[in-house]
């Protein structure tokens, strides 16, 4: 993951530099345009609750959808910028990702979290076309393959699944888990965080005005707690927030309340602290250039 990351920063920096060429040379303001967009995706996560650890490990079954509105403005024959409000969830499920025979992540089947957290994101991104346009929008080129990364804020809320044994909680309803701070956090973690976006995608000329596209969009974060699974379980019940106790019953655990009663469960590993989360999104969007005018060549 961390390799990954790396790489992807090198080659934002390299399309960087030769952006900053691009810019360098002269292109008519007169050739420049807005367009807004509408993006439907279907997006994932990569962290404690899916069949392995790591960025190819996902189970398809858990994409939902996401949906996104775009402002995009071009500067140069390469170089666009976009800004974006998008609206998405993200799942996860033990019973269904983990494998209760492979030795290695068999307790995560034994462990049996789920969760659901829906994310609202406010991004903006450059964008590097492979194909350059030095026309107006008119007579942009019919398919043009591009790569983006930029930055981004986002708004989650992860919420677990109450089970059949809870206390005063309605069986099959979400509890948000942020304020139960069930790994027993001294402070609850922020349910705000920056984020960096980076992908690839690609466009395509319907007529004058409109653009089809398809885009895989990753966001690196730095929380572990997209899913609420980053540390150890609690050793006991007494380190958990005041009123938690209720919830003990379904503790979103496959040991229910015999979870915080087990002496061989208290401050053994429930997440893996040392890796954070990320999500991705997939899918199409139209966006429709809005109307300039065109300079036409005067004969005399």
């Amino acid at each position: 993951m961390k390799q990954l990351f790396t790489y992807t920063l090198a080659t934002l920096l390299v399309l960087a530099l030769v952006a900053t060429e691009a810019s360098a040379q002269q292109f008519s303001k007169r050739k420049q345009y807005n367009s807004v967009g509408v993006s439907l995706n279907a997006m994932n996560y990569f962290g404690d609750i899916t069949p392995k650890p790591s960025i190819p490990s996902l189970r398809v079954g858990a994409s939902r959808p996401n949906l996104g509105l775009s402002f995009t403005r071009r500067f140069t024959p390469r170089i666009s910028a976009r800004a974006a409000l998008a609206y998405g969830r993200i799942t996860g499920d033990d019973s269904k990702a983990a494998d209760q025979n492979d030795p290695e992540y068999k307790f995560r089947y034994n462990r049996n979290m789920n969760f659901r957290n829906d994310i609202l994101e406010l991004s903006a991104v450059g964008m590097f076309d492979l194909i350059e346009n030095r026309n107006n929008y008119i007579r942009r080129p019919d398919f043009v393959p591009y790569l983006f990364g930029g930055v981004g804020v986002i708004h989650h809320n992860p919420k677990g699944l109450v089970g059949a044994n809870s206390n005063g909680v309605s069986e099959g309803s979400y509890i948000a888990l942020q304020s139960l701070r069930t790994e027993g956090q001294s402070e609850a973690y922020s349910l705000t965080q920056i984020v960096i976006p980076f992908g690839a995608g690609a466009r395509y000329k319907l007529n004058r005005s409109f653009d089809v596209g398809i885009e895989l969009g990753f966001r690196k974060t730095f929380t572990d707690y997209l899913d609420d699974v980053s540390g150890n379980y609690v050793a006991n019940a007494n380190v958990l927030p005041e009123g938690a106790s209720r919830y003990f019953g379904w503790d979103i655990t496959r040991e229910l309340a015999g979870t915080y009663n087990k002496s061989n469960q208290g401050g053994e590993v429930r997440g893996h602290s040392s890796e954070k989360d990320w999500y991705t999104t997939l899918g199409v969007s139209v966006n429709y250039i809005l109307p300039t005018r065109v300079a036409t060549p005067k004969f005399r």
